[in-house]
């Protein structure tokens, strides 16, 4: 299909999907800025245009959007704790020395460290719970069936249904 566009539809393409404005695609793919407009919206119009375009919105689509088994696979490193998370530590040191008075001189250096931790006790907790429904783990509800014949027996004595 996209052997019937030409270079500057195939450029007009490239430049739609940046931003979804057909009239400044149309400039930037060397379209007249005077008539961007119209040959955008011209330029929409045809089928294979608009074919090559969804196709390639699809790609995207499918490239950006996590999948079943990418986010099975992240639940499961997380329940495993290999997932790790970046958490800023701050650390003191203390220096001394004595300045030219002979005074003793104390200076705190804070500096920020970036450190890796395991996944919190809480994440792992919600990782099994998601993992557990997915996997039905966790049933709840006991339905029972059975075919059992229901007999009604008028057991109270005519006198007593009097009263």
């Amino acid at each position: 299909m996209s052997s019937k566009l030409t270079a500057k539809q195939q450029r007009f393409i490239d430049e739609y999907l940046i931003d979804l404005n057909a009239t400044q695609a149309a400039i930037r793919a060397g379209y007249s800025p005077v008539a961007a407009t119209v040959q955008g919206s011209r330029l929409l119009s045809y089928a294979n245009i608009r074919a090559e375009i969804d196709k390639k919105m699809q790609v995207r689509k499918d490239e950006t959007i996590a999948d079943q088994n990418e986010v099975l696979q992240t639940l499961t490193r997380i329940l495993r704790r290999e997932e790790k998370e970046n958490t800023v530590v701050v650390t003191k040191k203390h220096k001394s020395s004595y300045d030219s008075n002979g005074k003793k001189k104390i200076v705190d250096e804070e500096t920020p460290e970036i450190v890796e931790i395991p996944a919190k006790l809480s994440d792992v907790n919600k990782a099994a719970e998601l993992l557990g429904r997915r996997y039905a783990l966790f049933t709840d509800n006991t339905r029972l069936d059975a075919d059992v014949g229901v007999t009604i027996v008028d057991d109270i004595p005519e006198s007593s249904k009097a009263d």
